[in-house]
């Protein structure tokens, strides 16, 4: 089973749009394992302060928290996307590219309400 990380701006985007989350990771890269950098699960709890749909108890129960990398989070992504080979969850076009140039996957939400692989 491949591992996904999840990114803020990605878990976000992905609640705004109503993607059916499960189906579409599925689509996109098969049934997947969900890891979530303390970094990242921090920035969606002080997003979720301002709002009460960012179904933050689906994603902390589904999502493996890894706790220990030190870092600001996009430089966090990057080191465990490309340790662990995983895809990551995001529409930071900022994170985007610095993952191209890493050799790294992601996964973006496109505008059909869906998410696509870049590869």
């Amino acid at each position: 089973m491949p591992n996904l990380l999840i990114d803020a701006c990605g878990w976000v985007a992905v609640v705004d749009a109503r993607i059916n989350i499960d189906l579409e990771i599925e689509r996109t890269i098969g049934p997947a394992k969900w890891i979530l950098p303390t970094q990242a699960k921090e920035e969606i709890e002080r997003l979720a302060k301002g709002r009460n749909d960012l179904l933050l108890d689906l994603l902390t129960t589904r999502a493996s928290i890894i706790d220990g990398e030190e870092g600001y989070t996009d430089d966090v992504l990057v080191h465990l996307a490309q340790r662990l080979d995983a895809p990551v969850l995001t529409v930071d076009k900022a994170l985007k590219r610095r993952l191209t140039a890493a050799g790294c996957a992601y996964l973006e939400v496109v505008r059909d309400r869906s998410l696509r692989l870049v590869d």
